[in-house]
């Protein structure tokens, strides 16, 4: 279902992701669960998440909508693809945008940066997170397409 559809029947359930995503990857929607995490120009826990089995979740990053650093490129992209994940949200940046374009997912993120992160084990997973005046919660539901990303605090359609 298109979010513009969505948001039309479920208006009160749903919460806009306010944030001017660009978006990489050749799925053209995404719809599943959340899985949160917050970290700033570190990638620790960005990784450690996709490379657990994705379940067709949607890893949702807070970032602090950092532009300087990449929080992900085309490797952690193709590990998010290998492990399940149906496609990540991305307060922040990315690296390897060509690549990440061309593969089988589907990317939101504010820009793209060269430069790559910090591996220090900055940051956390699972948490509480506010991205672009939406809530999210691991649980959560995000719908997410080339008008935009929502968040419900549940499932509103079947998933195919």
């Amino acid at each position: 279902m298109k979010t513009a559809d969505l948001i039309d029947s479920h208006a009160s359930d749903l919460t806009l992701v306010h944030l001017p995503f660009r978006r990489f990857g050749t799925k053209t929607h995404i719809a599943g669960p959340v899985q949160t995490v917050k970290c700033f120009e570190d990638n620790t826990f960005v990784r450690a998440q996709l490379d657990t089995p994705g379940d067709g979740r949607i890893l949702v990053v807070d970032g602090g909508g950092s532009t300087r650093i990449a929080l992900l490129g085309d490797m952690l992209a193709q590990q998010a693809i290998d492990n399940g994940w149906a496609g990540i949200v991305l307060n922040g940046a990315i690296r390897d945008s060509a690549e990440i374009a061309e593969m089988n997912t589907l990317v939101f993120a504010l820009a793209t940066s060269p430069v790559k992160s910090a591996k220090k084990g900055w940051g956390e997973a699972s948490v509480r997170i506010d991205v672009g005046g939406a809530a999210v919660a691991p649980g959560h539901w995000a719908y997410a397409d080339a008008d935009g990303v929502l968040i419900s605090s549940r499932s509103l359609v079947e998933v195919s």
